[in-house]
C-alpha cells in the first residue's frame, strides 16, 4: 500500500517531469518501487529516454541478466516501457520493445511473460494460454503466471474460470494474502456469500489485526442473515471497532443494524436470548459524535436512520 508520504513525493515528481523540470529516471523508478499504474506517464517519460541515445547510454552497459538493479537499468526500462504501451494499446511500441529485449535474452522466461502479456493485449487468448502453459511446464512455481492466467481470464469476463485458476495457485501459495483477498471478492461479487467468508476467515486467521478482514467478514455474515450469523456479524463488527479506535462509521452502522436485525429475529423470546441494547446505544452516540464533527448537515438523517431501527 503506498503511504501518503510516497504519493506526495510521487506526484511531486510527476509534476516536475511533465512541466520539464527533469527527474524522469527517478519518477520511473518510484513508480515501479511503489507497483503504481500510471501506464501513460511512464509510456511518455519513458521513451523520452529509450529514444535519446546519450540518456539511454547513461542507464548502463549493455551486459548481464535482465532484472539486476544496480547496472542494467536499460533493460528493467524496456519492460516497464513494454508494460506500459500494453496498457495503452500501443501494441507497436511495447513489441519493440520486447523485440530489443528478445535479442538480449534470447531464453529469458521473464521476456517470455511478456510476449504472452503481449498476445493477451491482442486479444490472442489462445495463443496467450499456451504461452503461459509451456512456461509453467519449465516452471510450475511461477507466481507470475500463474496471476496472468487469472488475469486473462477476468479479462474475458470468465469469473467461474478466474475463481478455478485462484484456487488452484492457492493451492500452492496458501500464505499470499492479496489472492485471498482477491478470490473474496470476486465471490461476493457473484453472490457466493459463504465461499467468500471462508476467504475471509483465511485472512483473519493469517492477519488478525487487519480491521479491513473483520470488517469485509462481518459484511458478508450480515448479507447472509440468520441469528447465529448476525450475532457473529456483530462481534466482527466490535472488533473492527476495537482495532480502529472507535473511528470506522461503517462499522458502527454495522452494530446497530445487527442489534435491529437480531432484535427482529427474537421478538418474543425470553429475555435471555434477547440482545442488550448496549451496544447499540453506544455505537449510535459514537457515530452522531463522529457525524456533528465532521459533517453536521447530514446529522439529522442519521439521527433520523437510527432512530428508526427496531431495537
Amino acid at each position: 500500500m503506498v503511504t501518503k508520504t510516497e504519493e506526495t513525493e510521487l506526484n511531486r515528481l510527476e509534476s516536475q517531469v511533465d512541466n520539464g523540470g527533469g527527474g524522469a529516471w527517478d519518477y520511473l523508478c518510484l513508480v515501479r518501487k511503489l507497483k503504481v499504474r500510471r501506464s501513460d506517464k511512464v509510456l511518455k517519460h519513458g521513451l523520452s529516454i529509450l529514444n535519446d541515445p546519450k540518456k539511454r547510454s547513461n542507464l548502463g552497459p549493455e551486459v548481464g541478466c535482465l532484472g539486476d538493479s544496480t547496472i542494467f537499468q536499460k533493460w528493467t526500462l524496456y519492460e516497464q516501457v513494454a508494460i506500459a504501451a500494453m496498457d495503452c494499446q500501443c501494441i507497436d511500441v511495447a513489441k519493440d520493445c520486447i523485440k530489443v529485449l528478445l535479442k538480449r535474452f534470447p531464453e529469458s522466461k521473464r521476456v517470455g511473460r511478456l510476449e504472452g502479456m503481449l498476445l493477451e493485449s491482442k486479444g490472442s487468448w489462445a495463443e496467450a494460454e499456451k504461452a503461459y502453459s509451456s512456461l509453467l511446464e519449465e516452471n510450475p512455481f511461477d507466481q507470475v503466471v500463474h496471476k496472468r492466467r487469472v488475469a486473462m481470464a477476468k479479462a474475458q469476463g470468465n469469473m467461474s474460470g478466474a475463481i478455478e485458476w485462484l484456487n488452484k495457485y492457492l493451492e500452492i501459495f496458501m500464505a499470499d494474502h492479496d489472492v485471498w483477498r482477491e478470490l473474496a471478492e470476486i465471490y461476493v461479487s457473484l453472490q457466493m456469500y459463504k465461499q467468500a467468508a471462508f476467504c475471509y476467515e483465511e485472512l483473519i486467521l493469517s492477519q488478525p489485526t487487519v480491521p479491513q478482514y473483520h470488517l469485509a467478514y462481518a459484511d458478508v455474515l450480515y448479507t447472509l442473515g440468520g441469528l447465529e450469523n448476525l450475532q457473529t456479524a456483530k462481534k466482527y463488527y466490535a472488533s473492527t471497532i476495537d482495532l480502529t479506535g472507535g473511528k470506522n462509521t461503517r462499522a458502527l452502522f454495522g452494530i446497530c443494524l445487527c442489534t435491529s436485525a437480531i432484535g427482529q429475529l427474537t421478538k418474543g423470546r425470553n429475555k435471555e436470548e434477547k440482545e442488550s441494547p448496549e451496544l447499540h446505544s453506544l455505537a449510535a452516540k459514537a457515530l452522531e459524535k463522529i457525524y456533528k464533527q465532521k459533517a453536521p448537515t447530514k446529522l439529522p438523517l442519521v439521527t433520523s436512520a437510527l432512530k428508526g431501527l427496531k431495537i
